[in-house]
C-alpha cells in the first residue's frame, strides 16, 4: 500500500499526523467518527488521490488550467500595437502604431506638414502628452517645422524646449533619440537664439552621449557636433565650462571634446578675447583626467593653441618663423602654469614645435 493510499485508507492516521505537525492536543479535538469518515468519504472536489500530495501538482493544476484559457487569456494581454511605428514618415504627422520596430528619419528626408495649422495648435500638448506614440509624432512635428516653417515655430521655441528635456529624460528609447534629433534639427535653425534656455538641453544631451545604449549615444554626439557647429562658440564655452569639472568622467570627457571642438572657432581675434592664458590653463587641468577621451580633447586643444600662439608672435615683416625668447611657447606656458603642468602641456606639444624648429633650419 503506498503512502497516499495508506493515508486515505486510515482517516484517524492522517489526523494523528496532522496533530504532530502542528502541535495541537488530540483530546481538544471534538470530532465524532462519523466526522473522521467524512474525511474520506468527502475529498474535497477536484482533489486527486493518486497525485494529490505528489510533487508539483499544484504546479501542474495551474499549468494545466492556463494551457486550458490560453487563446483567451492571449486577447486580453495581447498589444493593442500591430504594426511597427515610423519615426518621422513623410505623412500627415509619419507615425503608425506599433512595438518593437522603430524607423530614425534623417533630417534631409523629412516632408513637409501637409496641415501646418492643425499641428501647430496642439504641437505643445501633444509634447507633454502621456501617450509616447503622440510625443514622437509630435517631435517630428518640431523637426519639420524647424525646416519648413522655421519663423512660425520661433513664436513658441521658449515653450518647445523644456518639453524636449522632459522627452530626453524619457526611459522610452524612441521618445529619447526622436527628441535629440529635435534637439540637433533647432540647433542648425536657431543657432545662437536658444542660449536662453540652453543649459538644461545641454546637460541632457551630455547625460545621454555617456550612456551605454549605442543607438542613443551615437545620435547625442551627433547633436553635439551640430551644437559646436552652429552655435556661437564665444557664448558656448561658458556653457561647457562647469562641465570639465562634472563629477562623471562620462560627461567631464564629452564636454572636453566638445570644448576643443568650439575653440578654433573663435579664430585668433577670439581667442585673444576669451584669453588664451585662460584655455591653456583648462587644457592643462583635462591632461590629468582619469578618461582617455578626455585627454586626447585636452592634447587636441593645447596643439591648437600651440599653433595660434606661435601664429601670433611671428612678425609679419619676416620670412622666417624665428621667435622672440620672451614670447616664446615654453616662456608662455612656464608663466601662465604651474611647473607641473607646464610641463605637461610642452611634452604634449613638443612634437609640433620640434617640426617647427626644423622648418627654421
Amino acid at each position: 500500500m503506498s503512502v497516499v493510499e495508506d493515508v486515505y485508507a486510515s482517516p484517524k492516521c492522517f489526523l494523528d499526523t496532522f496533530v504532530i505537525d502542528t502541535g495541537i492536543h488530540i483530546d481538544k479535538l471534538k470530532m465524532s467518527g462519523k466526522a473522521l469518515g467524512d474525511l474520506n468519504v468527502h475529498p474535497a472536489a477536484g482533489f486527486d488521490k493518486s497525485t494529490a500530495l505528489g510533487k508539483g501538482s499544484l504546479t501542474k493544476s495551474y499549468i494545466e488550467n492556463i494551457n486550458d484559457n490560453g487563446p483567451e487569456l492571449q486577447k486580453k494581454s495581447s498589444s493593442p500595437f500591430s504594426a511597427p511605428i515610423n519615426i518621422g514618415d513623410a505623412g500627415s504627422n509619419g507615425l503608425e502604431t506599433g512595438n518593437t520596430e522603430v524607423e530614425y528619419i534623417e533630417s534631409e528626408n523629412l516632408a513637409d506638414l501637409p496641415d501646418v495649422d492643425a499641428s501647430f495648435n496642439t504641437l505643445l500638448a501633444r509634447l507633454d502628452s502621456k501617450d509616447w506614440v503622440s510625443v514622437c509624432e509630435a517631435l517630428n512635428n518640431v523637426r519639420q517645422l524647424s525646416i519648413y516653417y522655421r519663423e512660425r515655430l520661433l513664436e513658441i521655441i521658449g515653450a518647445v524646449i523644456p518639453l524636449i528635456v522632459k522627452s530626453l529624460r524619457s526611459p522610452r528609447s524612441a521618445v529619447c533619440k526622436t527628441a535629440i534629433m529635435a534637439s540637433a534639427d533647432i540647433f542648425k535653425a536657431y543657432n545662437d537664439m536658444v542660449i536662453d534656455s540652453f543649459d538644461p538641453l545641454l546637460v541632457q544631451l551630455l547625460l545621454k552621449s555617456s550612456q551605454d545604449k549605442r543607438f542613443v549615444c551615437e545620435a547625442a554626439e551627433a547633436a553635439l557636433i551640430a551644437m559646436t557647429t552652429w552655435i556661437s562658440p564665444m557664448l558656448l564655452l561658458p556653457k561647457l565650462l562647469p562641465h570639465l569639472t562634472n563629477r562623471n568622467p562620462r560627461i567631464r570627457a564629452k564636454a572636453s571634446m566638445c570644448f576643443s571642438r568650439s575653440v578654433p572657432r573663435l579664430g585668433m581675434e577670439g581667442i585673444r578675447a576669451y584669453g588664451i592664458d585662460k584655455l591653456i590653463q583648462i587644457a592643462a587641468s583635462q591632461l590629468s583626467d582619469q578618461l582617455p577621451e578626455s585627454r586626447e580633447a585636452a592634447r587636441t586643444l593645447a596643439m591648437q593653441l600651440q599653433t595660434i600662439y606661435v601664429n601670433s608672435q611671428v612678425s609679419p615683416n619676416e620670412d622666417s618663423l624665428e621667435l622672440v625668447d620672451a614670447d616664446s611657447w615654453e616662456a608662455f606656458c612656464h608663466a601662465k602654469l604651474t611647473p607641473l603642468s607646464a610641463q605637461a602641456i610642452l611634452r604634449v606639444t613638443s612634437t609640433p614645435k620640434e617640426a617647427l624648429r626644423e622648418q627654421q633650419i
